[in-house]
């Protein structure tokens, strides 16, 4: 369970006589550019009618009539970054657990803390984030357990924040739900702070989507579409907000990515049945390996595009591959693995 495998269900009972875990889900806490991942969690965990869940924001307004207001929220915004101010359990009904994602982390008096861990970058030397640092050991220290979405992720929490194993748990997140893409001509790339990867490749990938007449477009950032487009490479620049289009427009999805971030955009190109490639690194083979062409090196990113974009046998052993792993990461399945965790939190 502690940051070795992924968190399943205990394999002791439930006890039959015990009302149904009380689960507050703060939803500021995604980062996904498919759609916002703590709703689709929050959906699939009142369908699956596993617990009682209140729904509220630490960051932003309400957003839906069944959403709890929490009280003086943005007085207590700056404090909860340092997980100080008022404890949470005074603004929301009572609850048995609460699962926090986001930048905000308030103090409990009584009540459990769960908090995701889905961005590593705060952690990293060359971008650390003295404050997240402290804010996350701070909340370990007082008893919160911290959710990373990876065995490698779990790892790095656990050796940044000097923590023990038995404070980290792995639980992917969800994956936003994607349509299927049946008519896709494009090579896109999603690009996750990696962009001198993607520029040092980017004339081999431009003469290869010229030779296939098709377009080849970067999915990325504000700051590194800038740079492409001063670069004067041609390449189209989409927005992450845009994500769903591109993906709907893609023949084949290349992931590009530091590690940092859990790789729900490549994911969900499986759950569309576009054929992915990506890096050969710890984190995409735990994820993808036997799913998407994973690469070692780049001297053979050309060759092996240039299978998976005209082989048919190989993109329908692919397609289905994909389709098959991206289950893995769906909503419902991140529903169940948070649900048998809340009860486990419970239960202490």
């Amino acid at each position: 369970m502690a940051g070795l495998d992924y968190y399943d269900a205990p394999t002791h009972p439930l006890d039959v006589t015990t009302s149904r875990v009380r689960v507050g889900l703060d939803l500021d806490g995604s980062l996904e550019s498919l759609g916002n991942s703590m709703t689709d969690l929050a959906d699939a965990l009142t369908q699956s009618g596993e617990c009682d869940l209140v729904r509220f924001r630490t960051r932003s307004s309400r957003q839906s009539p069944n959403e709890s207001r929490v009280a003086f929220r943005m007085l207590w915004a700056p404090l909860w970054r340092r997980s100080r101010g008022p404890s949470l359990d005074d603004l929301l009904a009572p609850l048995d657990v609460i699962h926090l994602a986001g930048l905000a982390t308030p103090p409990t008096k009584k009540t459990p803390l769960i908090i995701s861990v889905d961005d590593l970058r705060p952690l990293r030397e060359e971008s650390r984030i003295h404050q997240r640092i402290a804010q996350l050991r701070r909340a370990a220290e007082h008893g919160a357990t911290l959710v990373a979405s990876t065995v490698t992720a779990s790892h790095e929490v656990q050796q940044v924040l000097g923590i023990s194993r038995s404070q980290v748990v792995v639980v992917p997140p969800a994956v936003p739900t994607v349509s299927p893409t049946t008519q896709g001509r494009d090579l896109v790339v999603n690009i996750t702070g990696n962009a001198e990867w993607f520029l040092s490749l980017a004339p081999e990938l431009i003469q290869f989507a010229q030779s296939q007449g098709v377009q080849l477009v970067a999915l990325t950032s504000t700051g590194v579409g800038q740079r492409i487009r001063q670069s004067g490479l041609n390449v189209t620049v989409r927005a992450r907000s845009e994500a769903r289009a591109a993906l709907a427009d893609a023949r084949v999805v290349m992931h590009f990515s530091d590690g940092a971030r859990f790789p729900s955009f490549a994911i969900a190109a499986l759950a569309a049945g576009v054929p992915t490639m990506a890096r050969s690194t710890a984190i995409n083979r735990e994820l993808l390996e036997g799913a998407a062409a994973l690469v070692d090196s780049d001297d053979e990113v050309t060759s092996v595009l240039d299978d998976v974009w005209r082989s048919d046998p190989r993109r329908s052993i692919m397609i289905a591959a994909g389709r098959s792993r991206a289950i893995d990461y769906a909503p419902a399945t991140a529903a169940r693995a948070y649900a048998a965790l809340y009860r486990d939190v419970v239960r202490g």
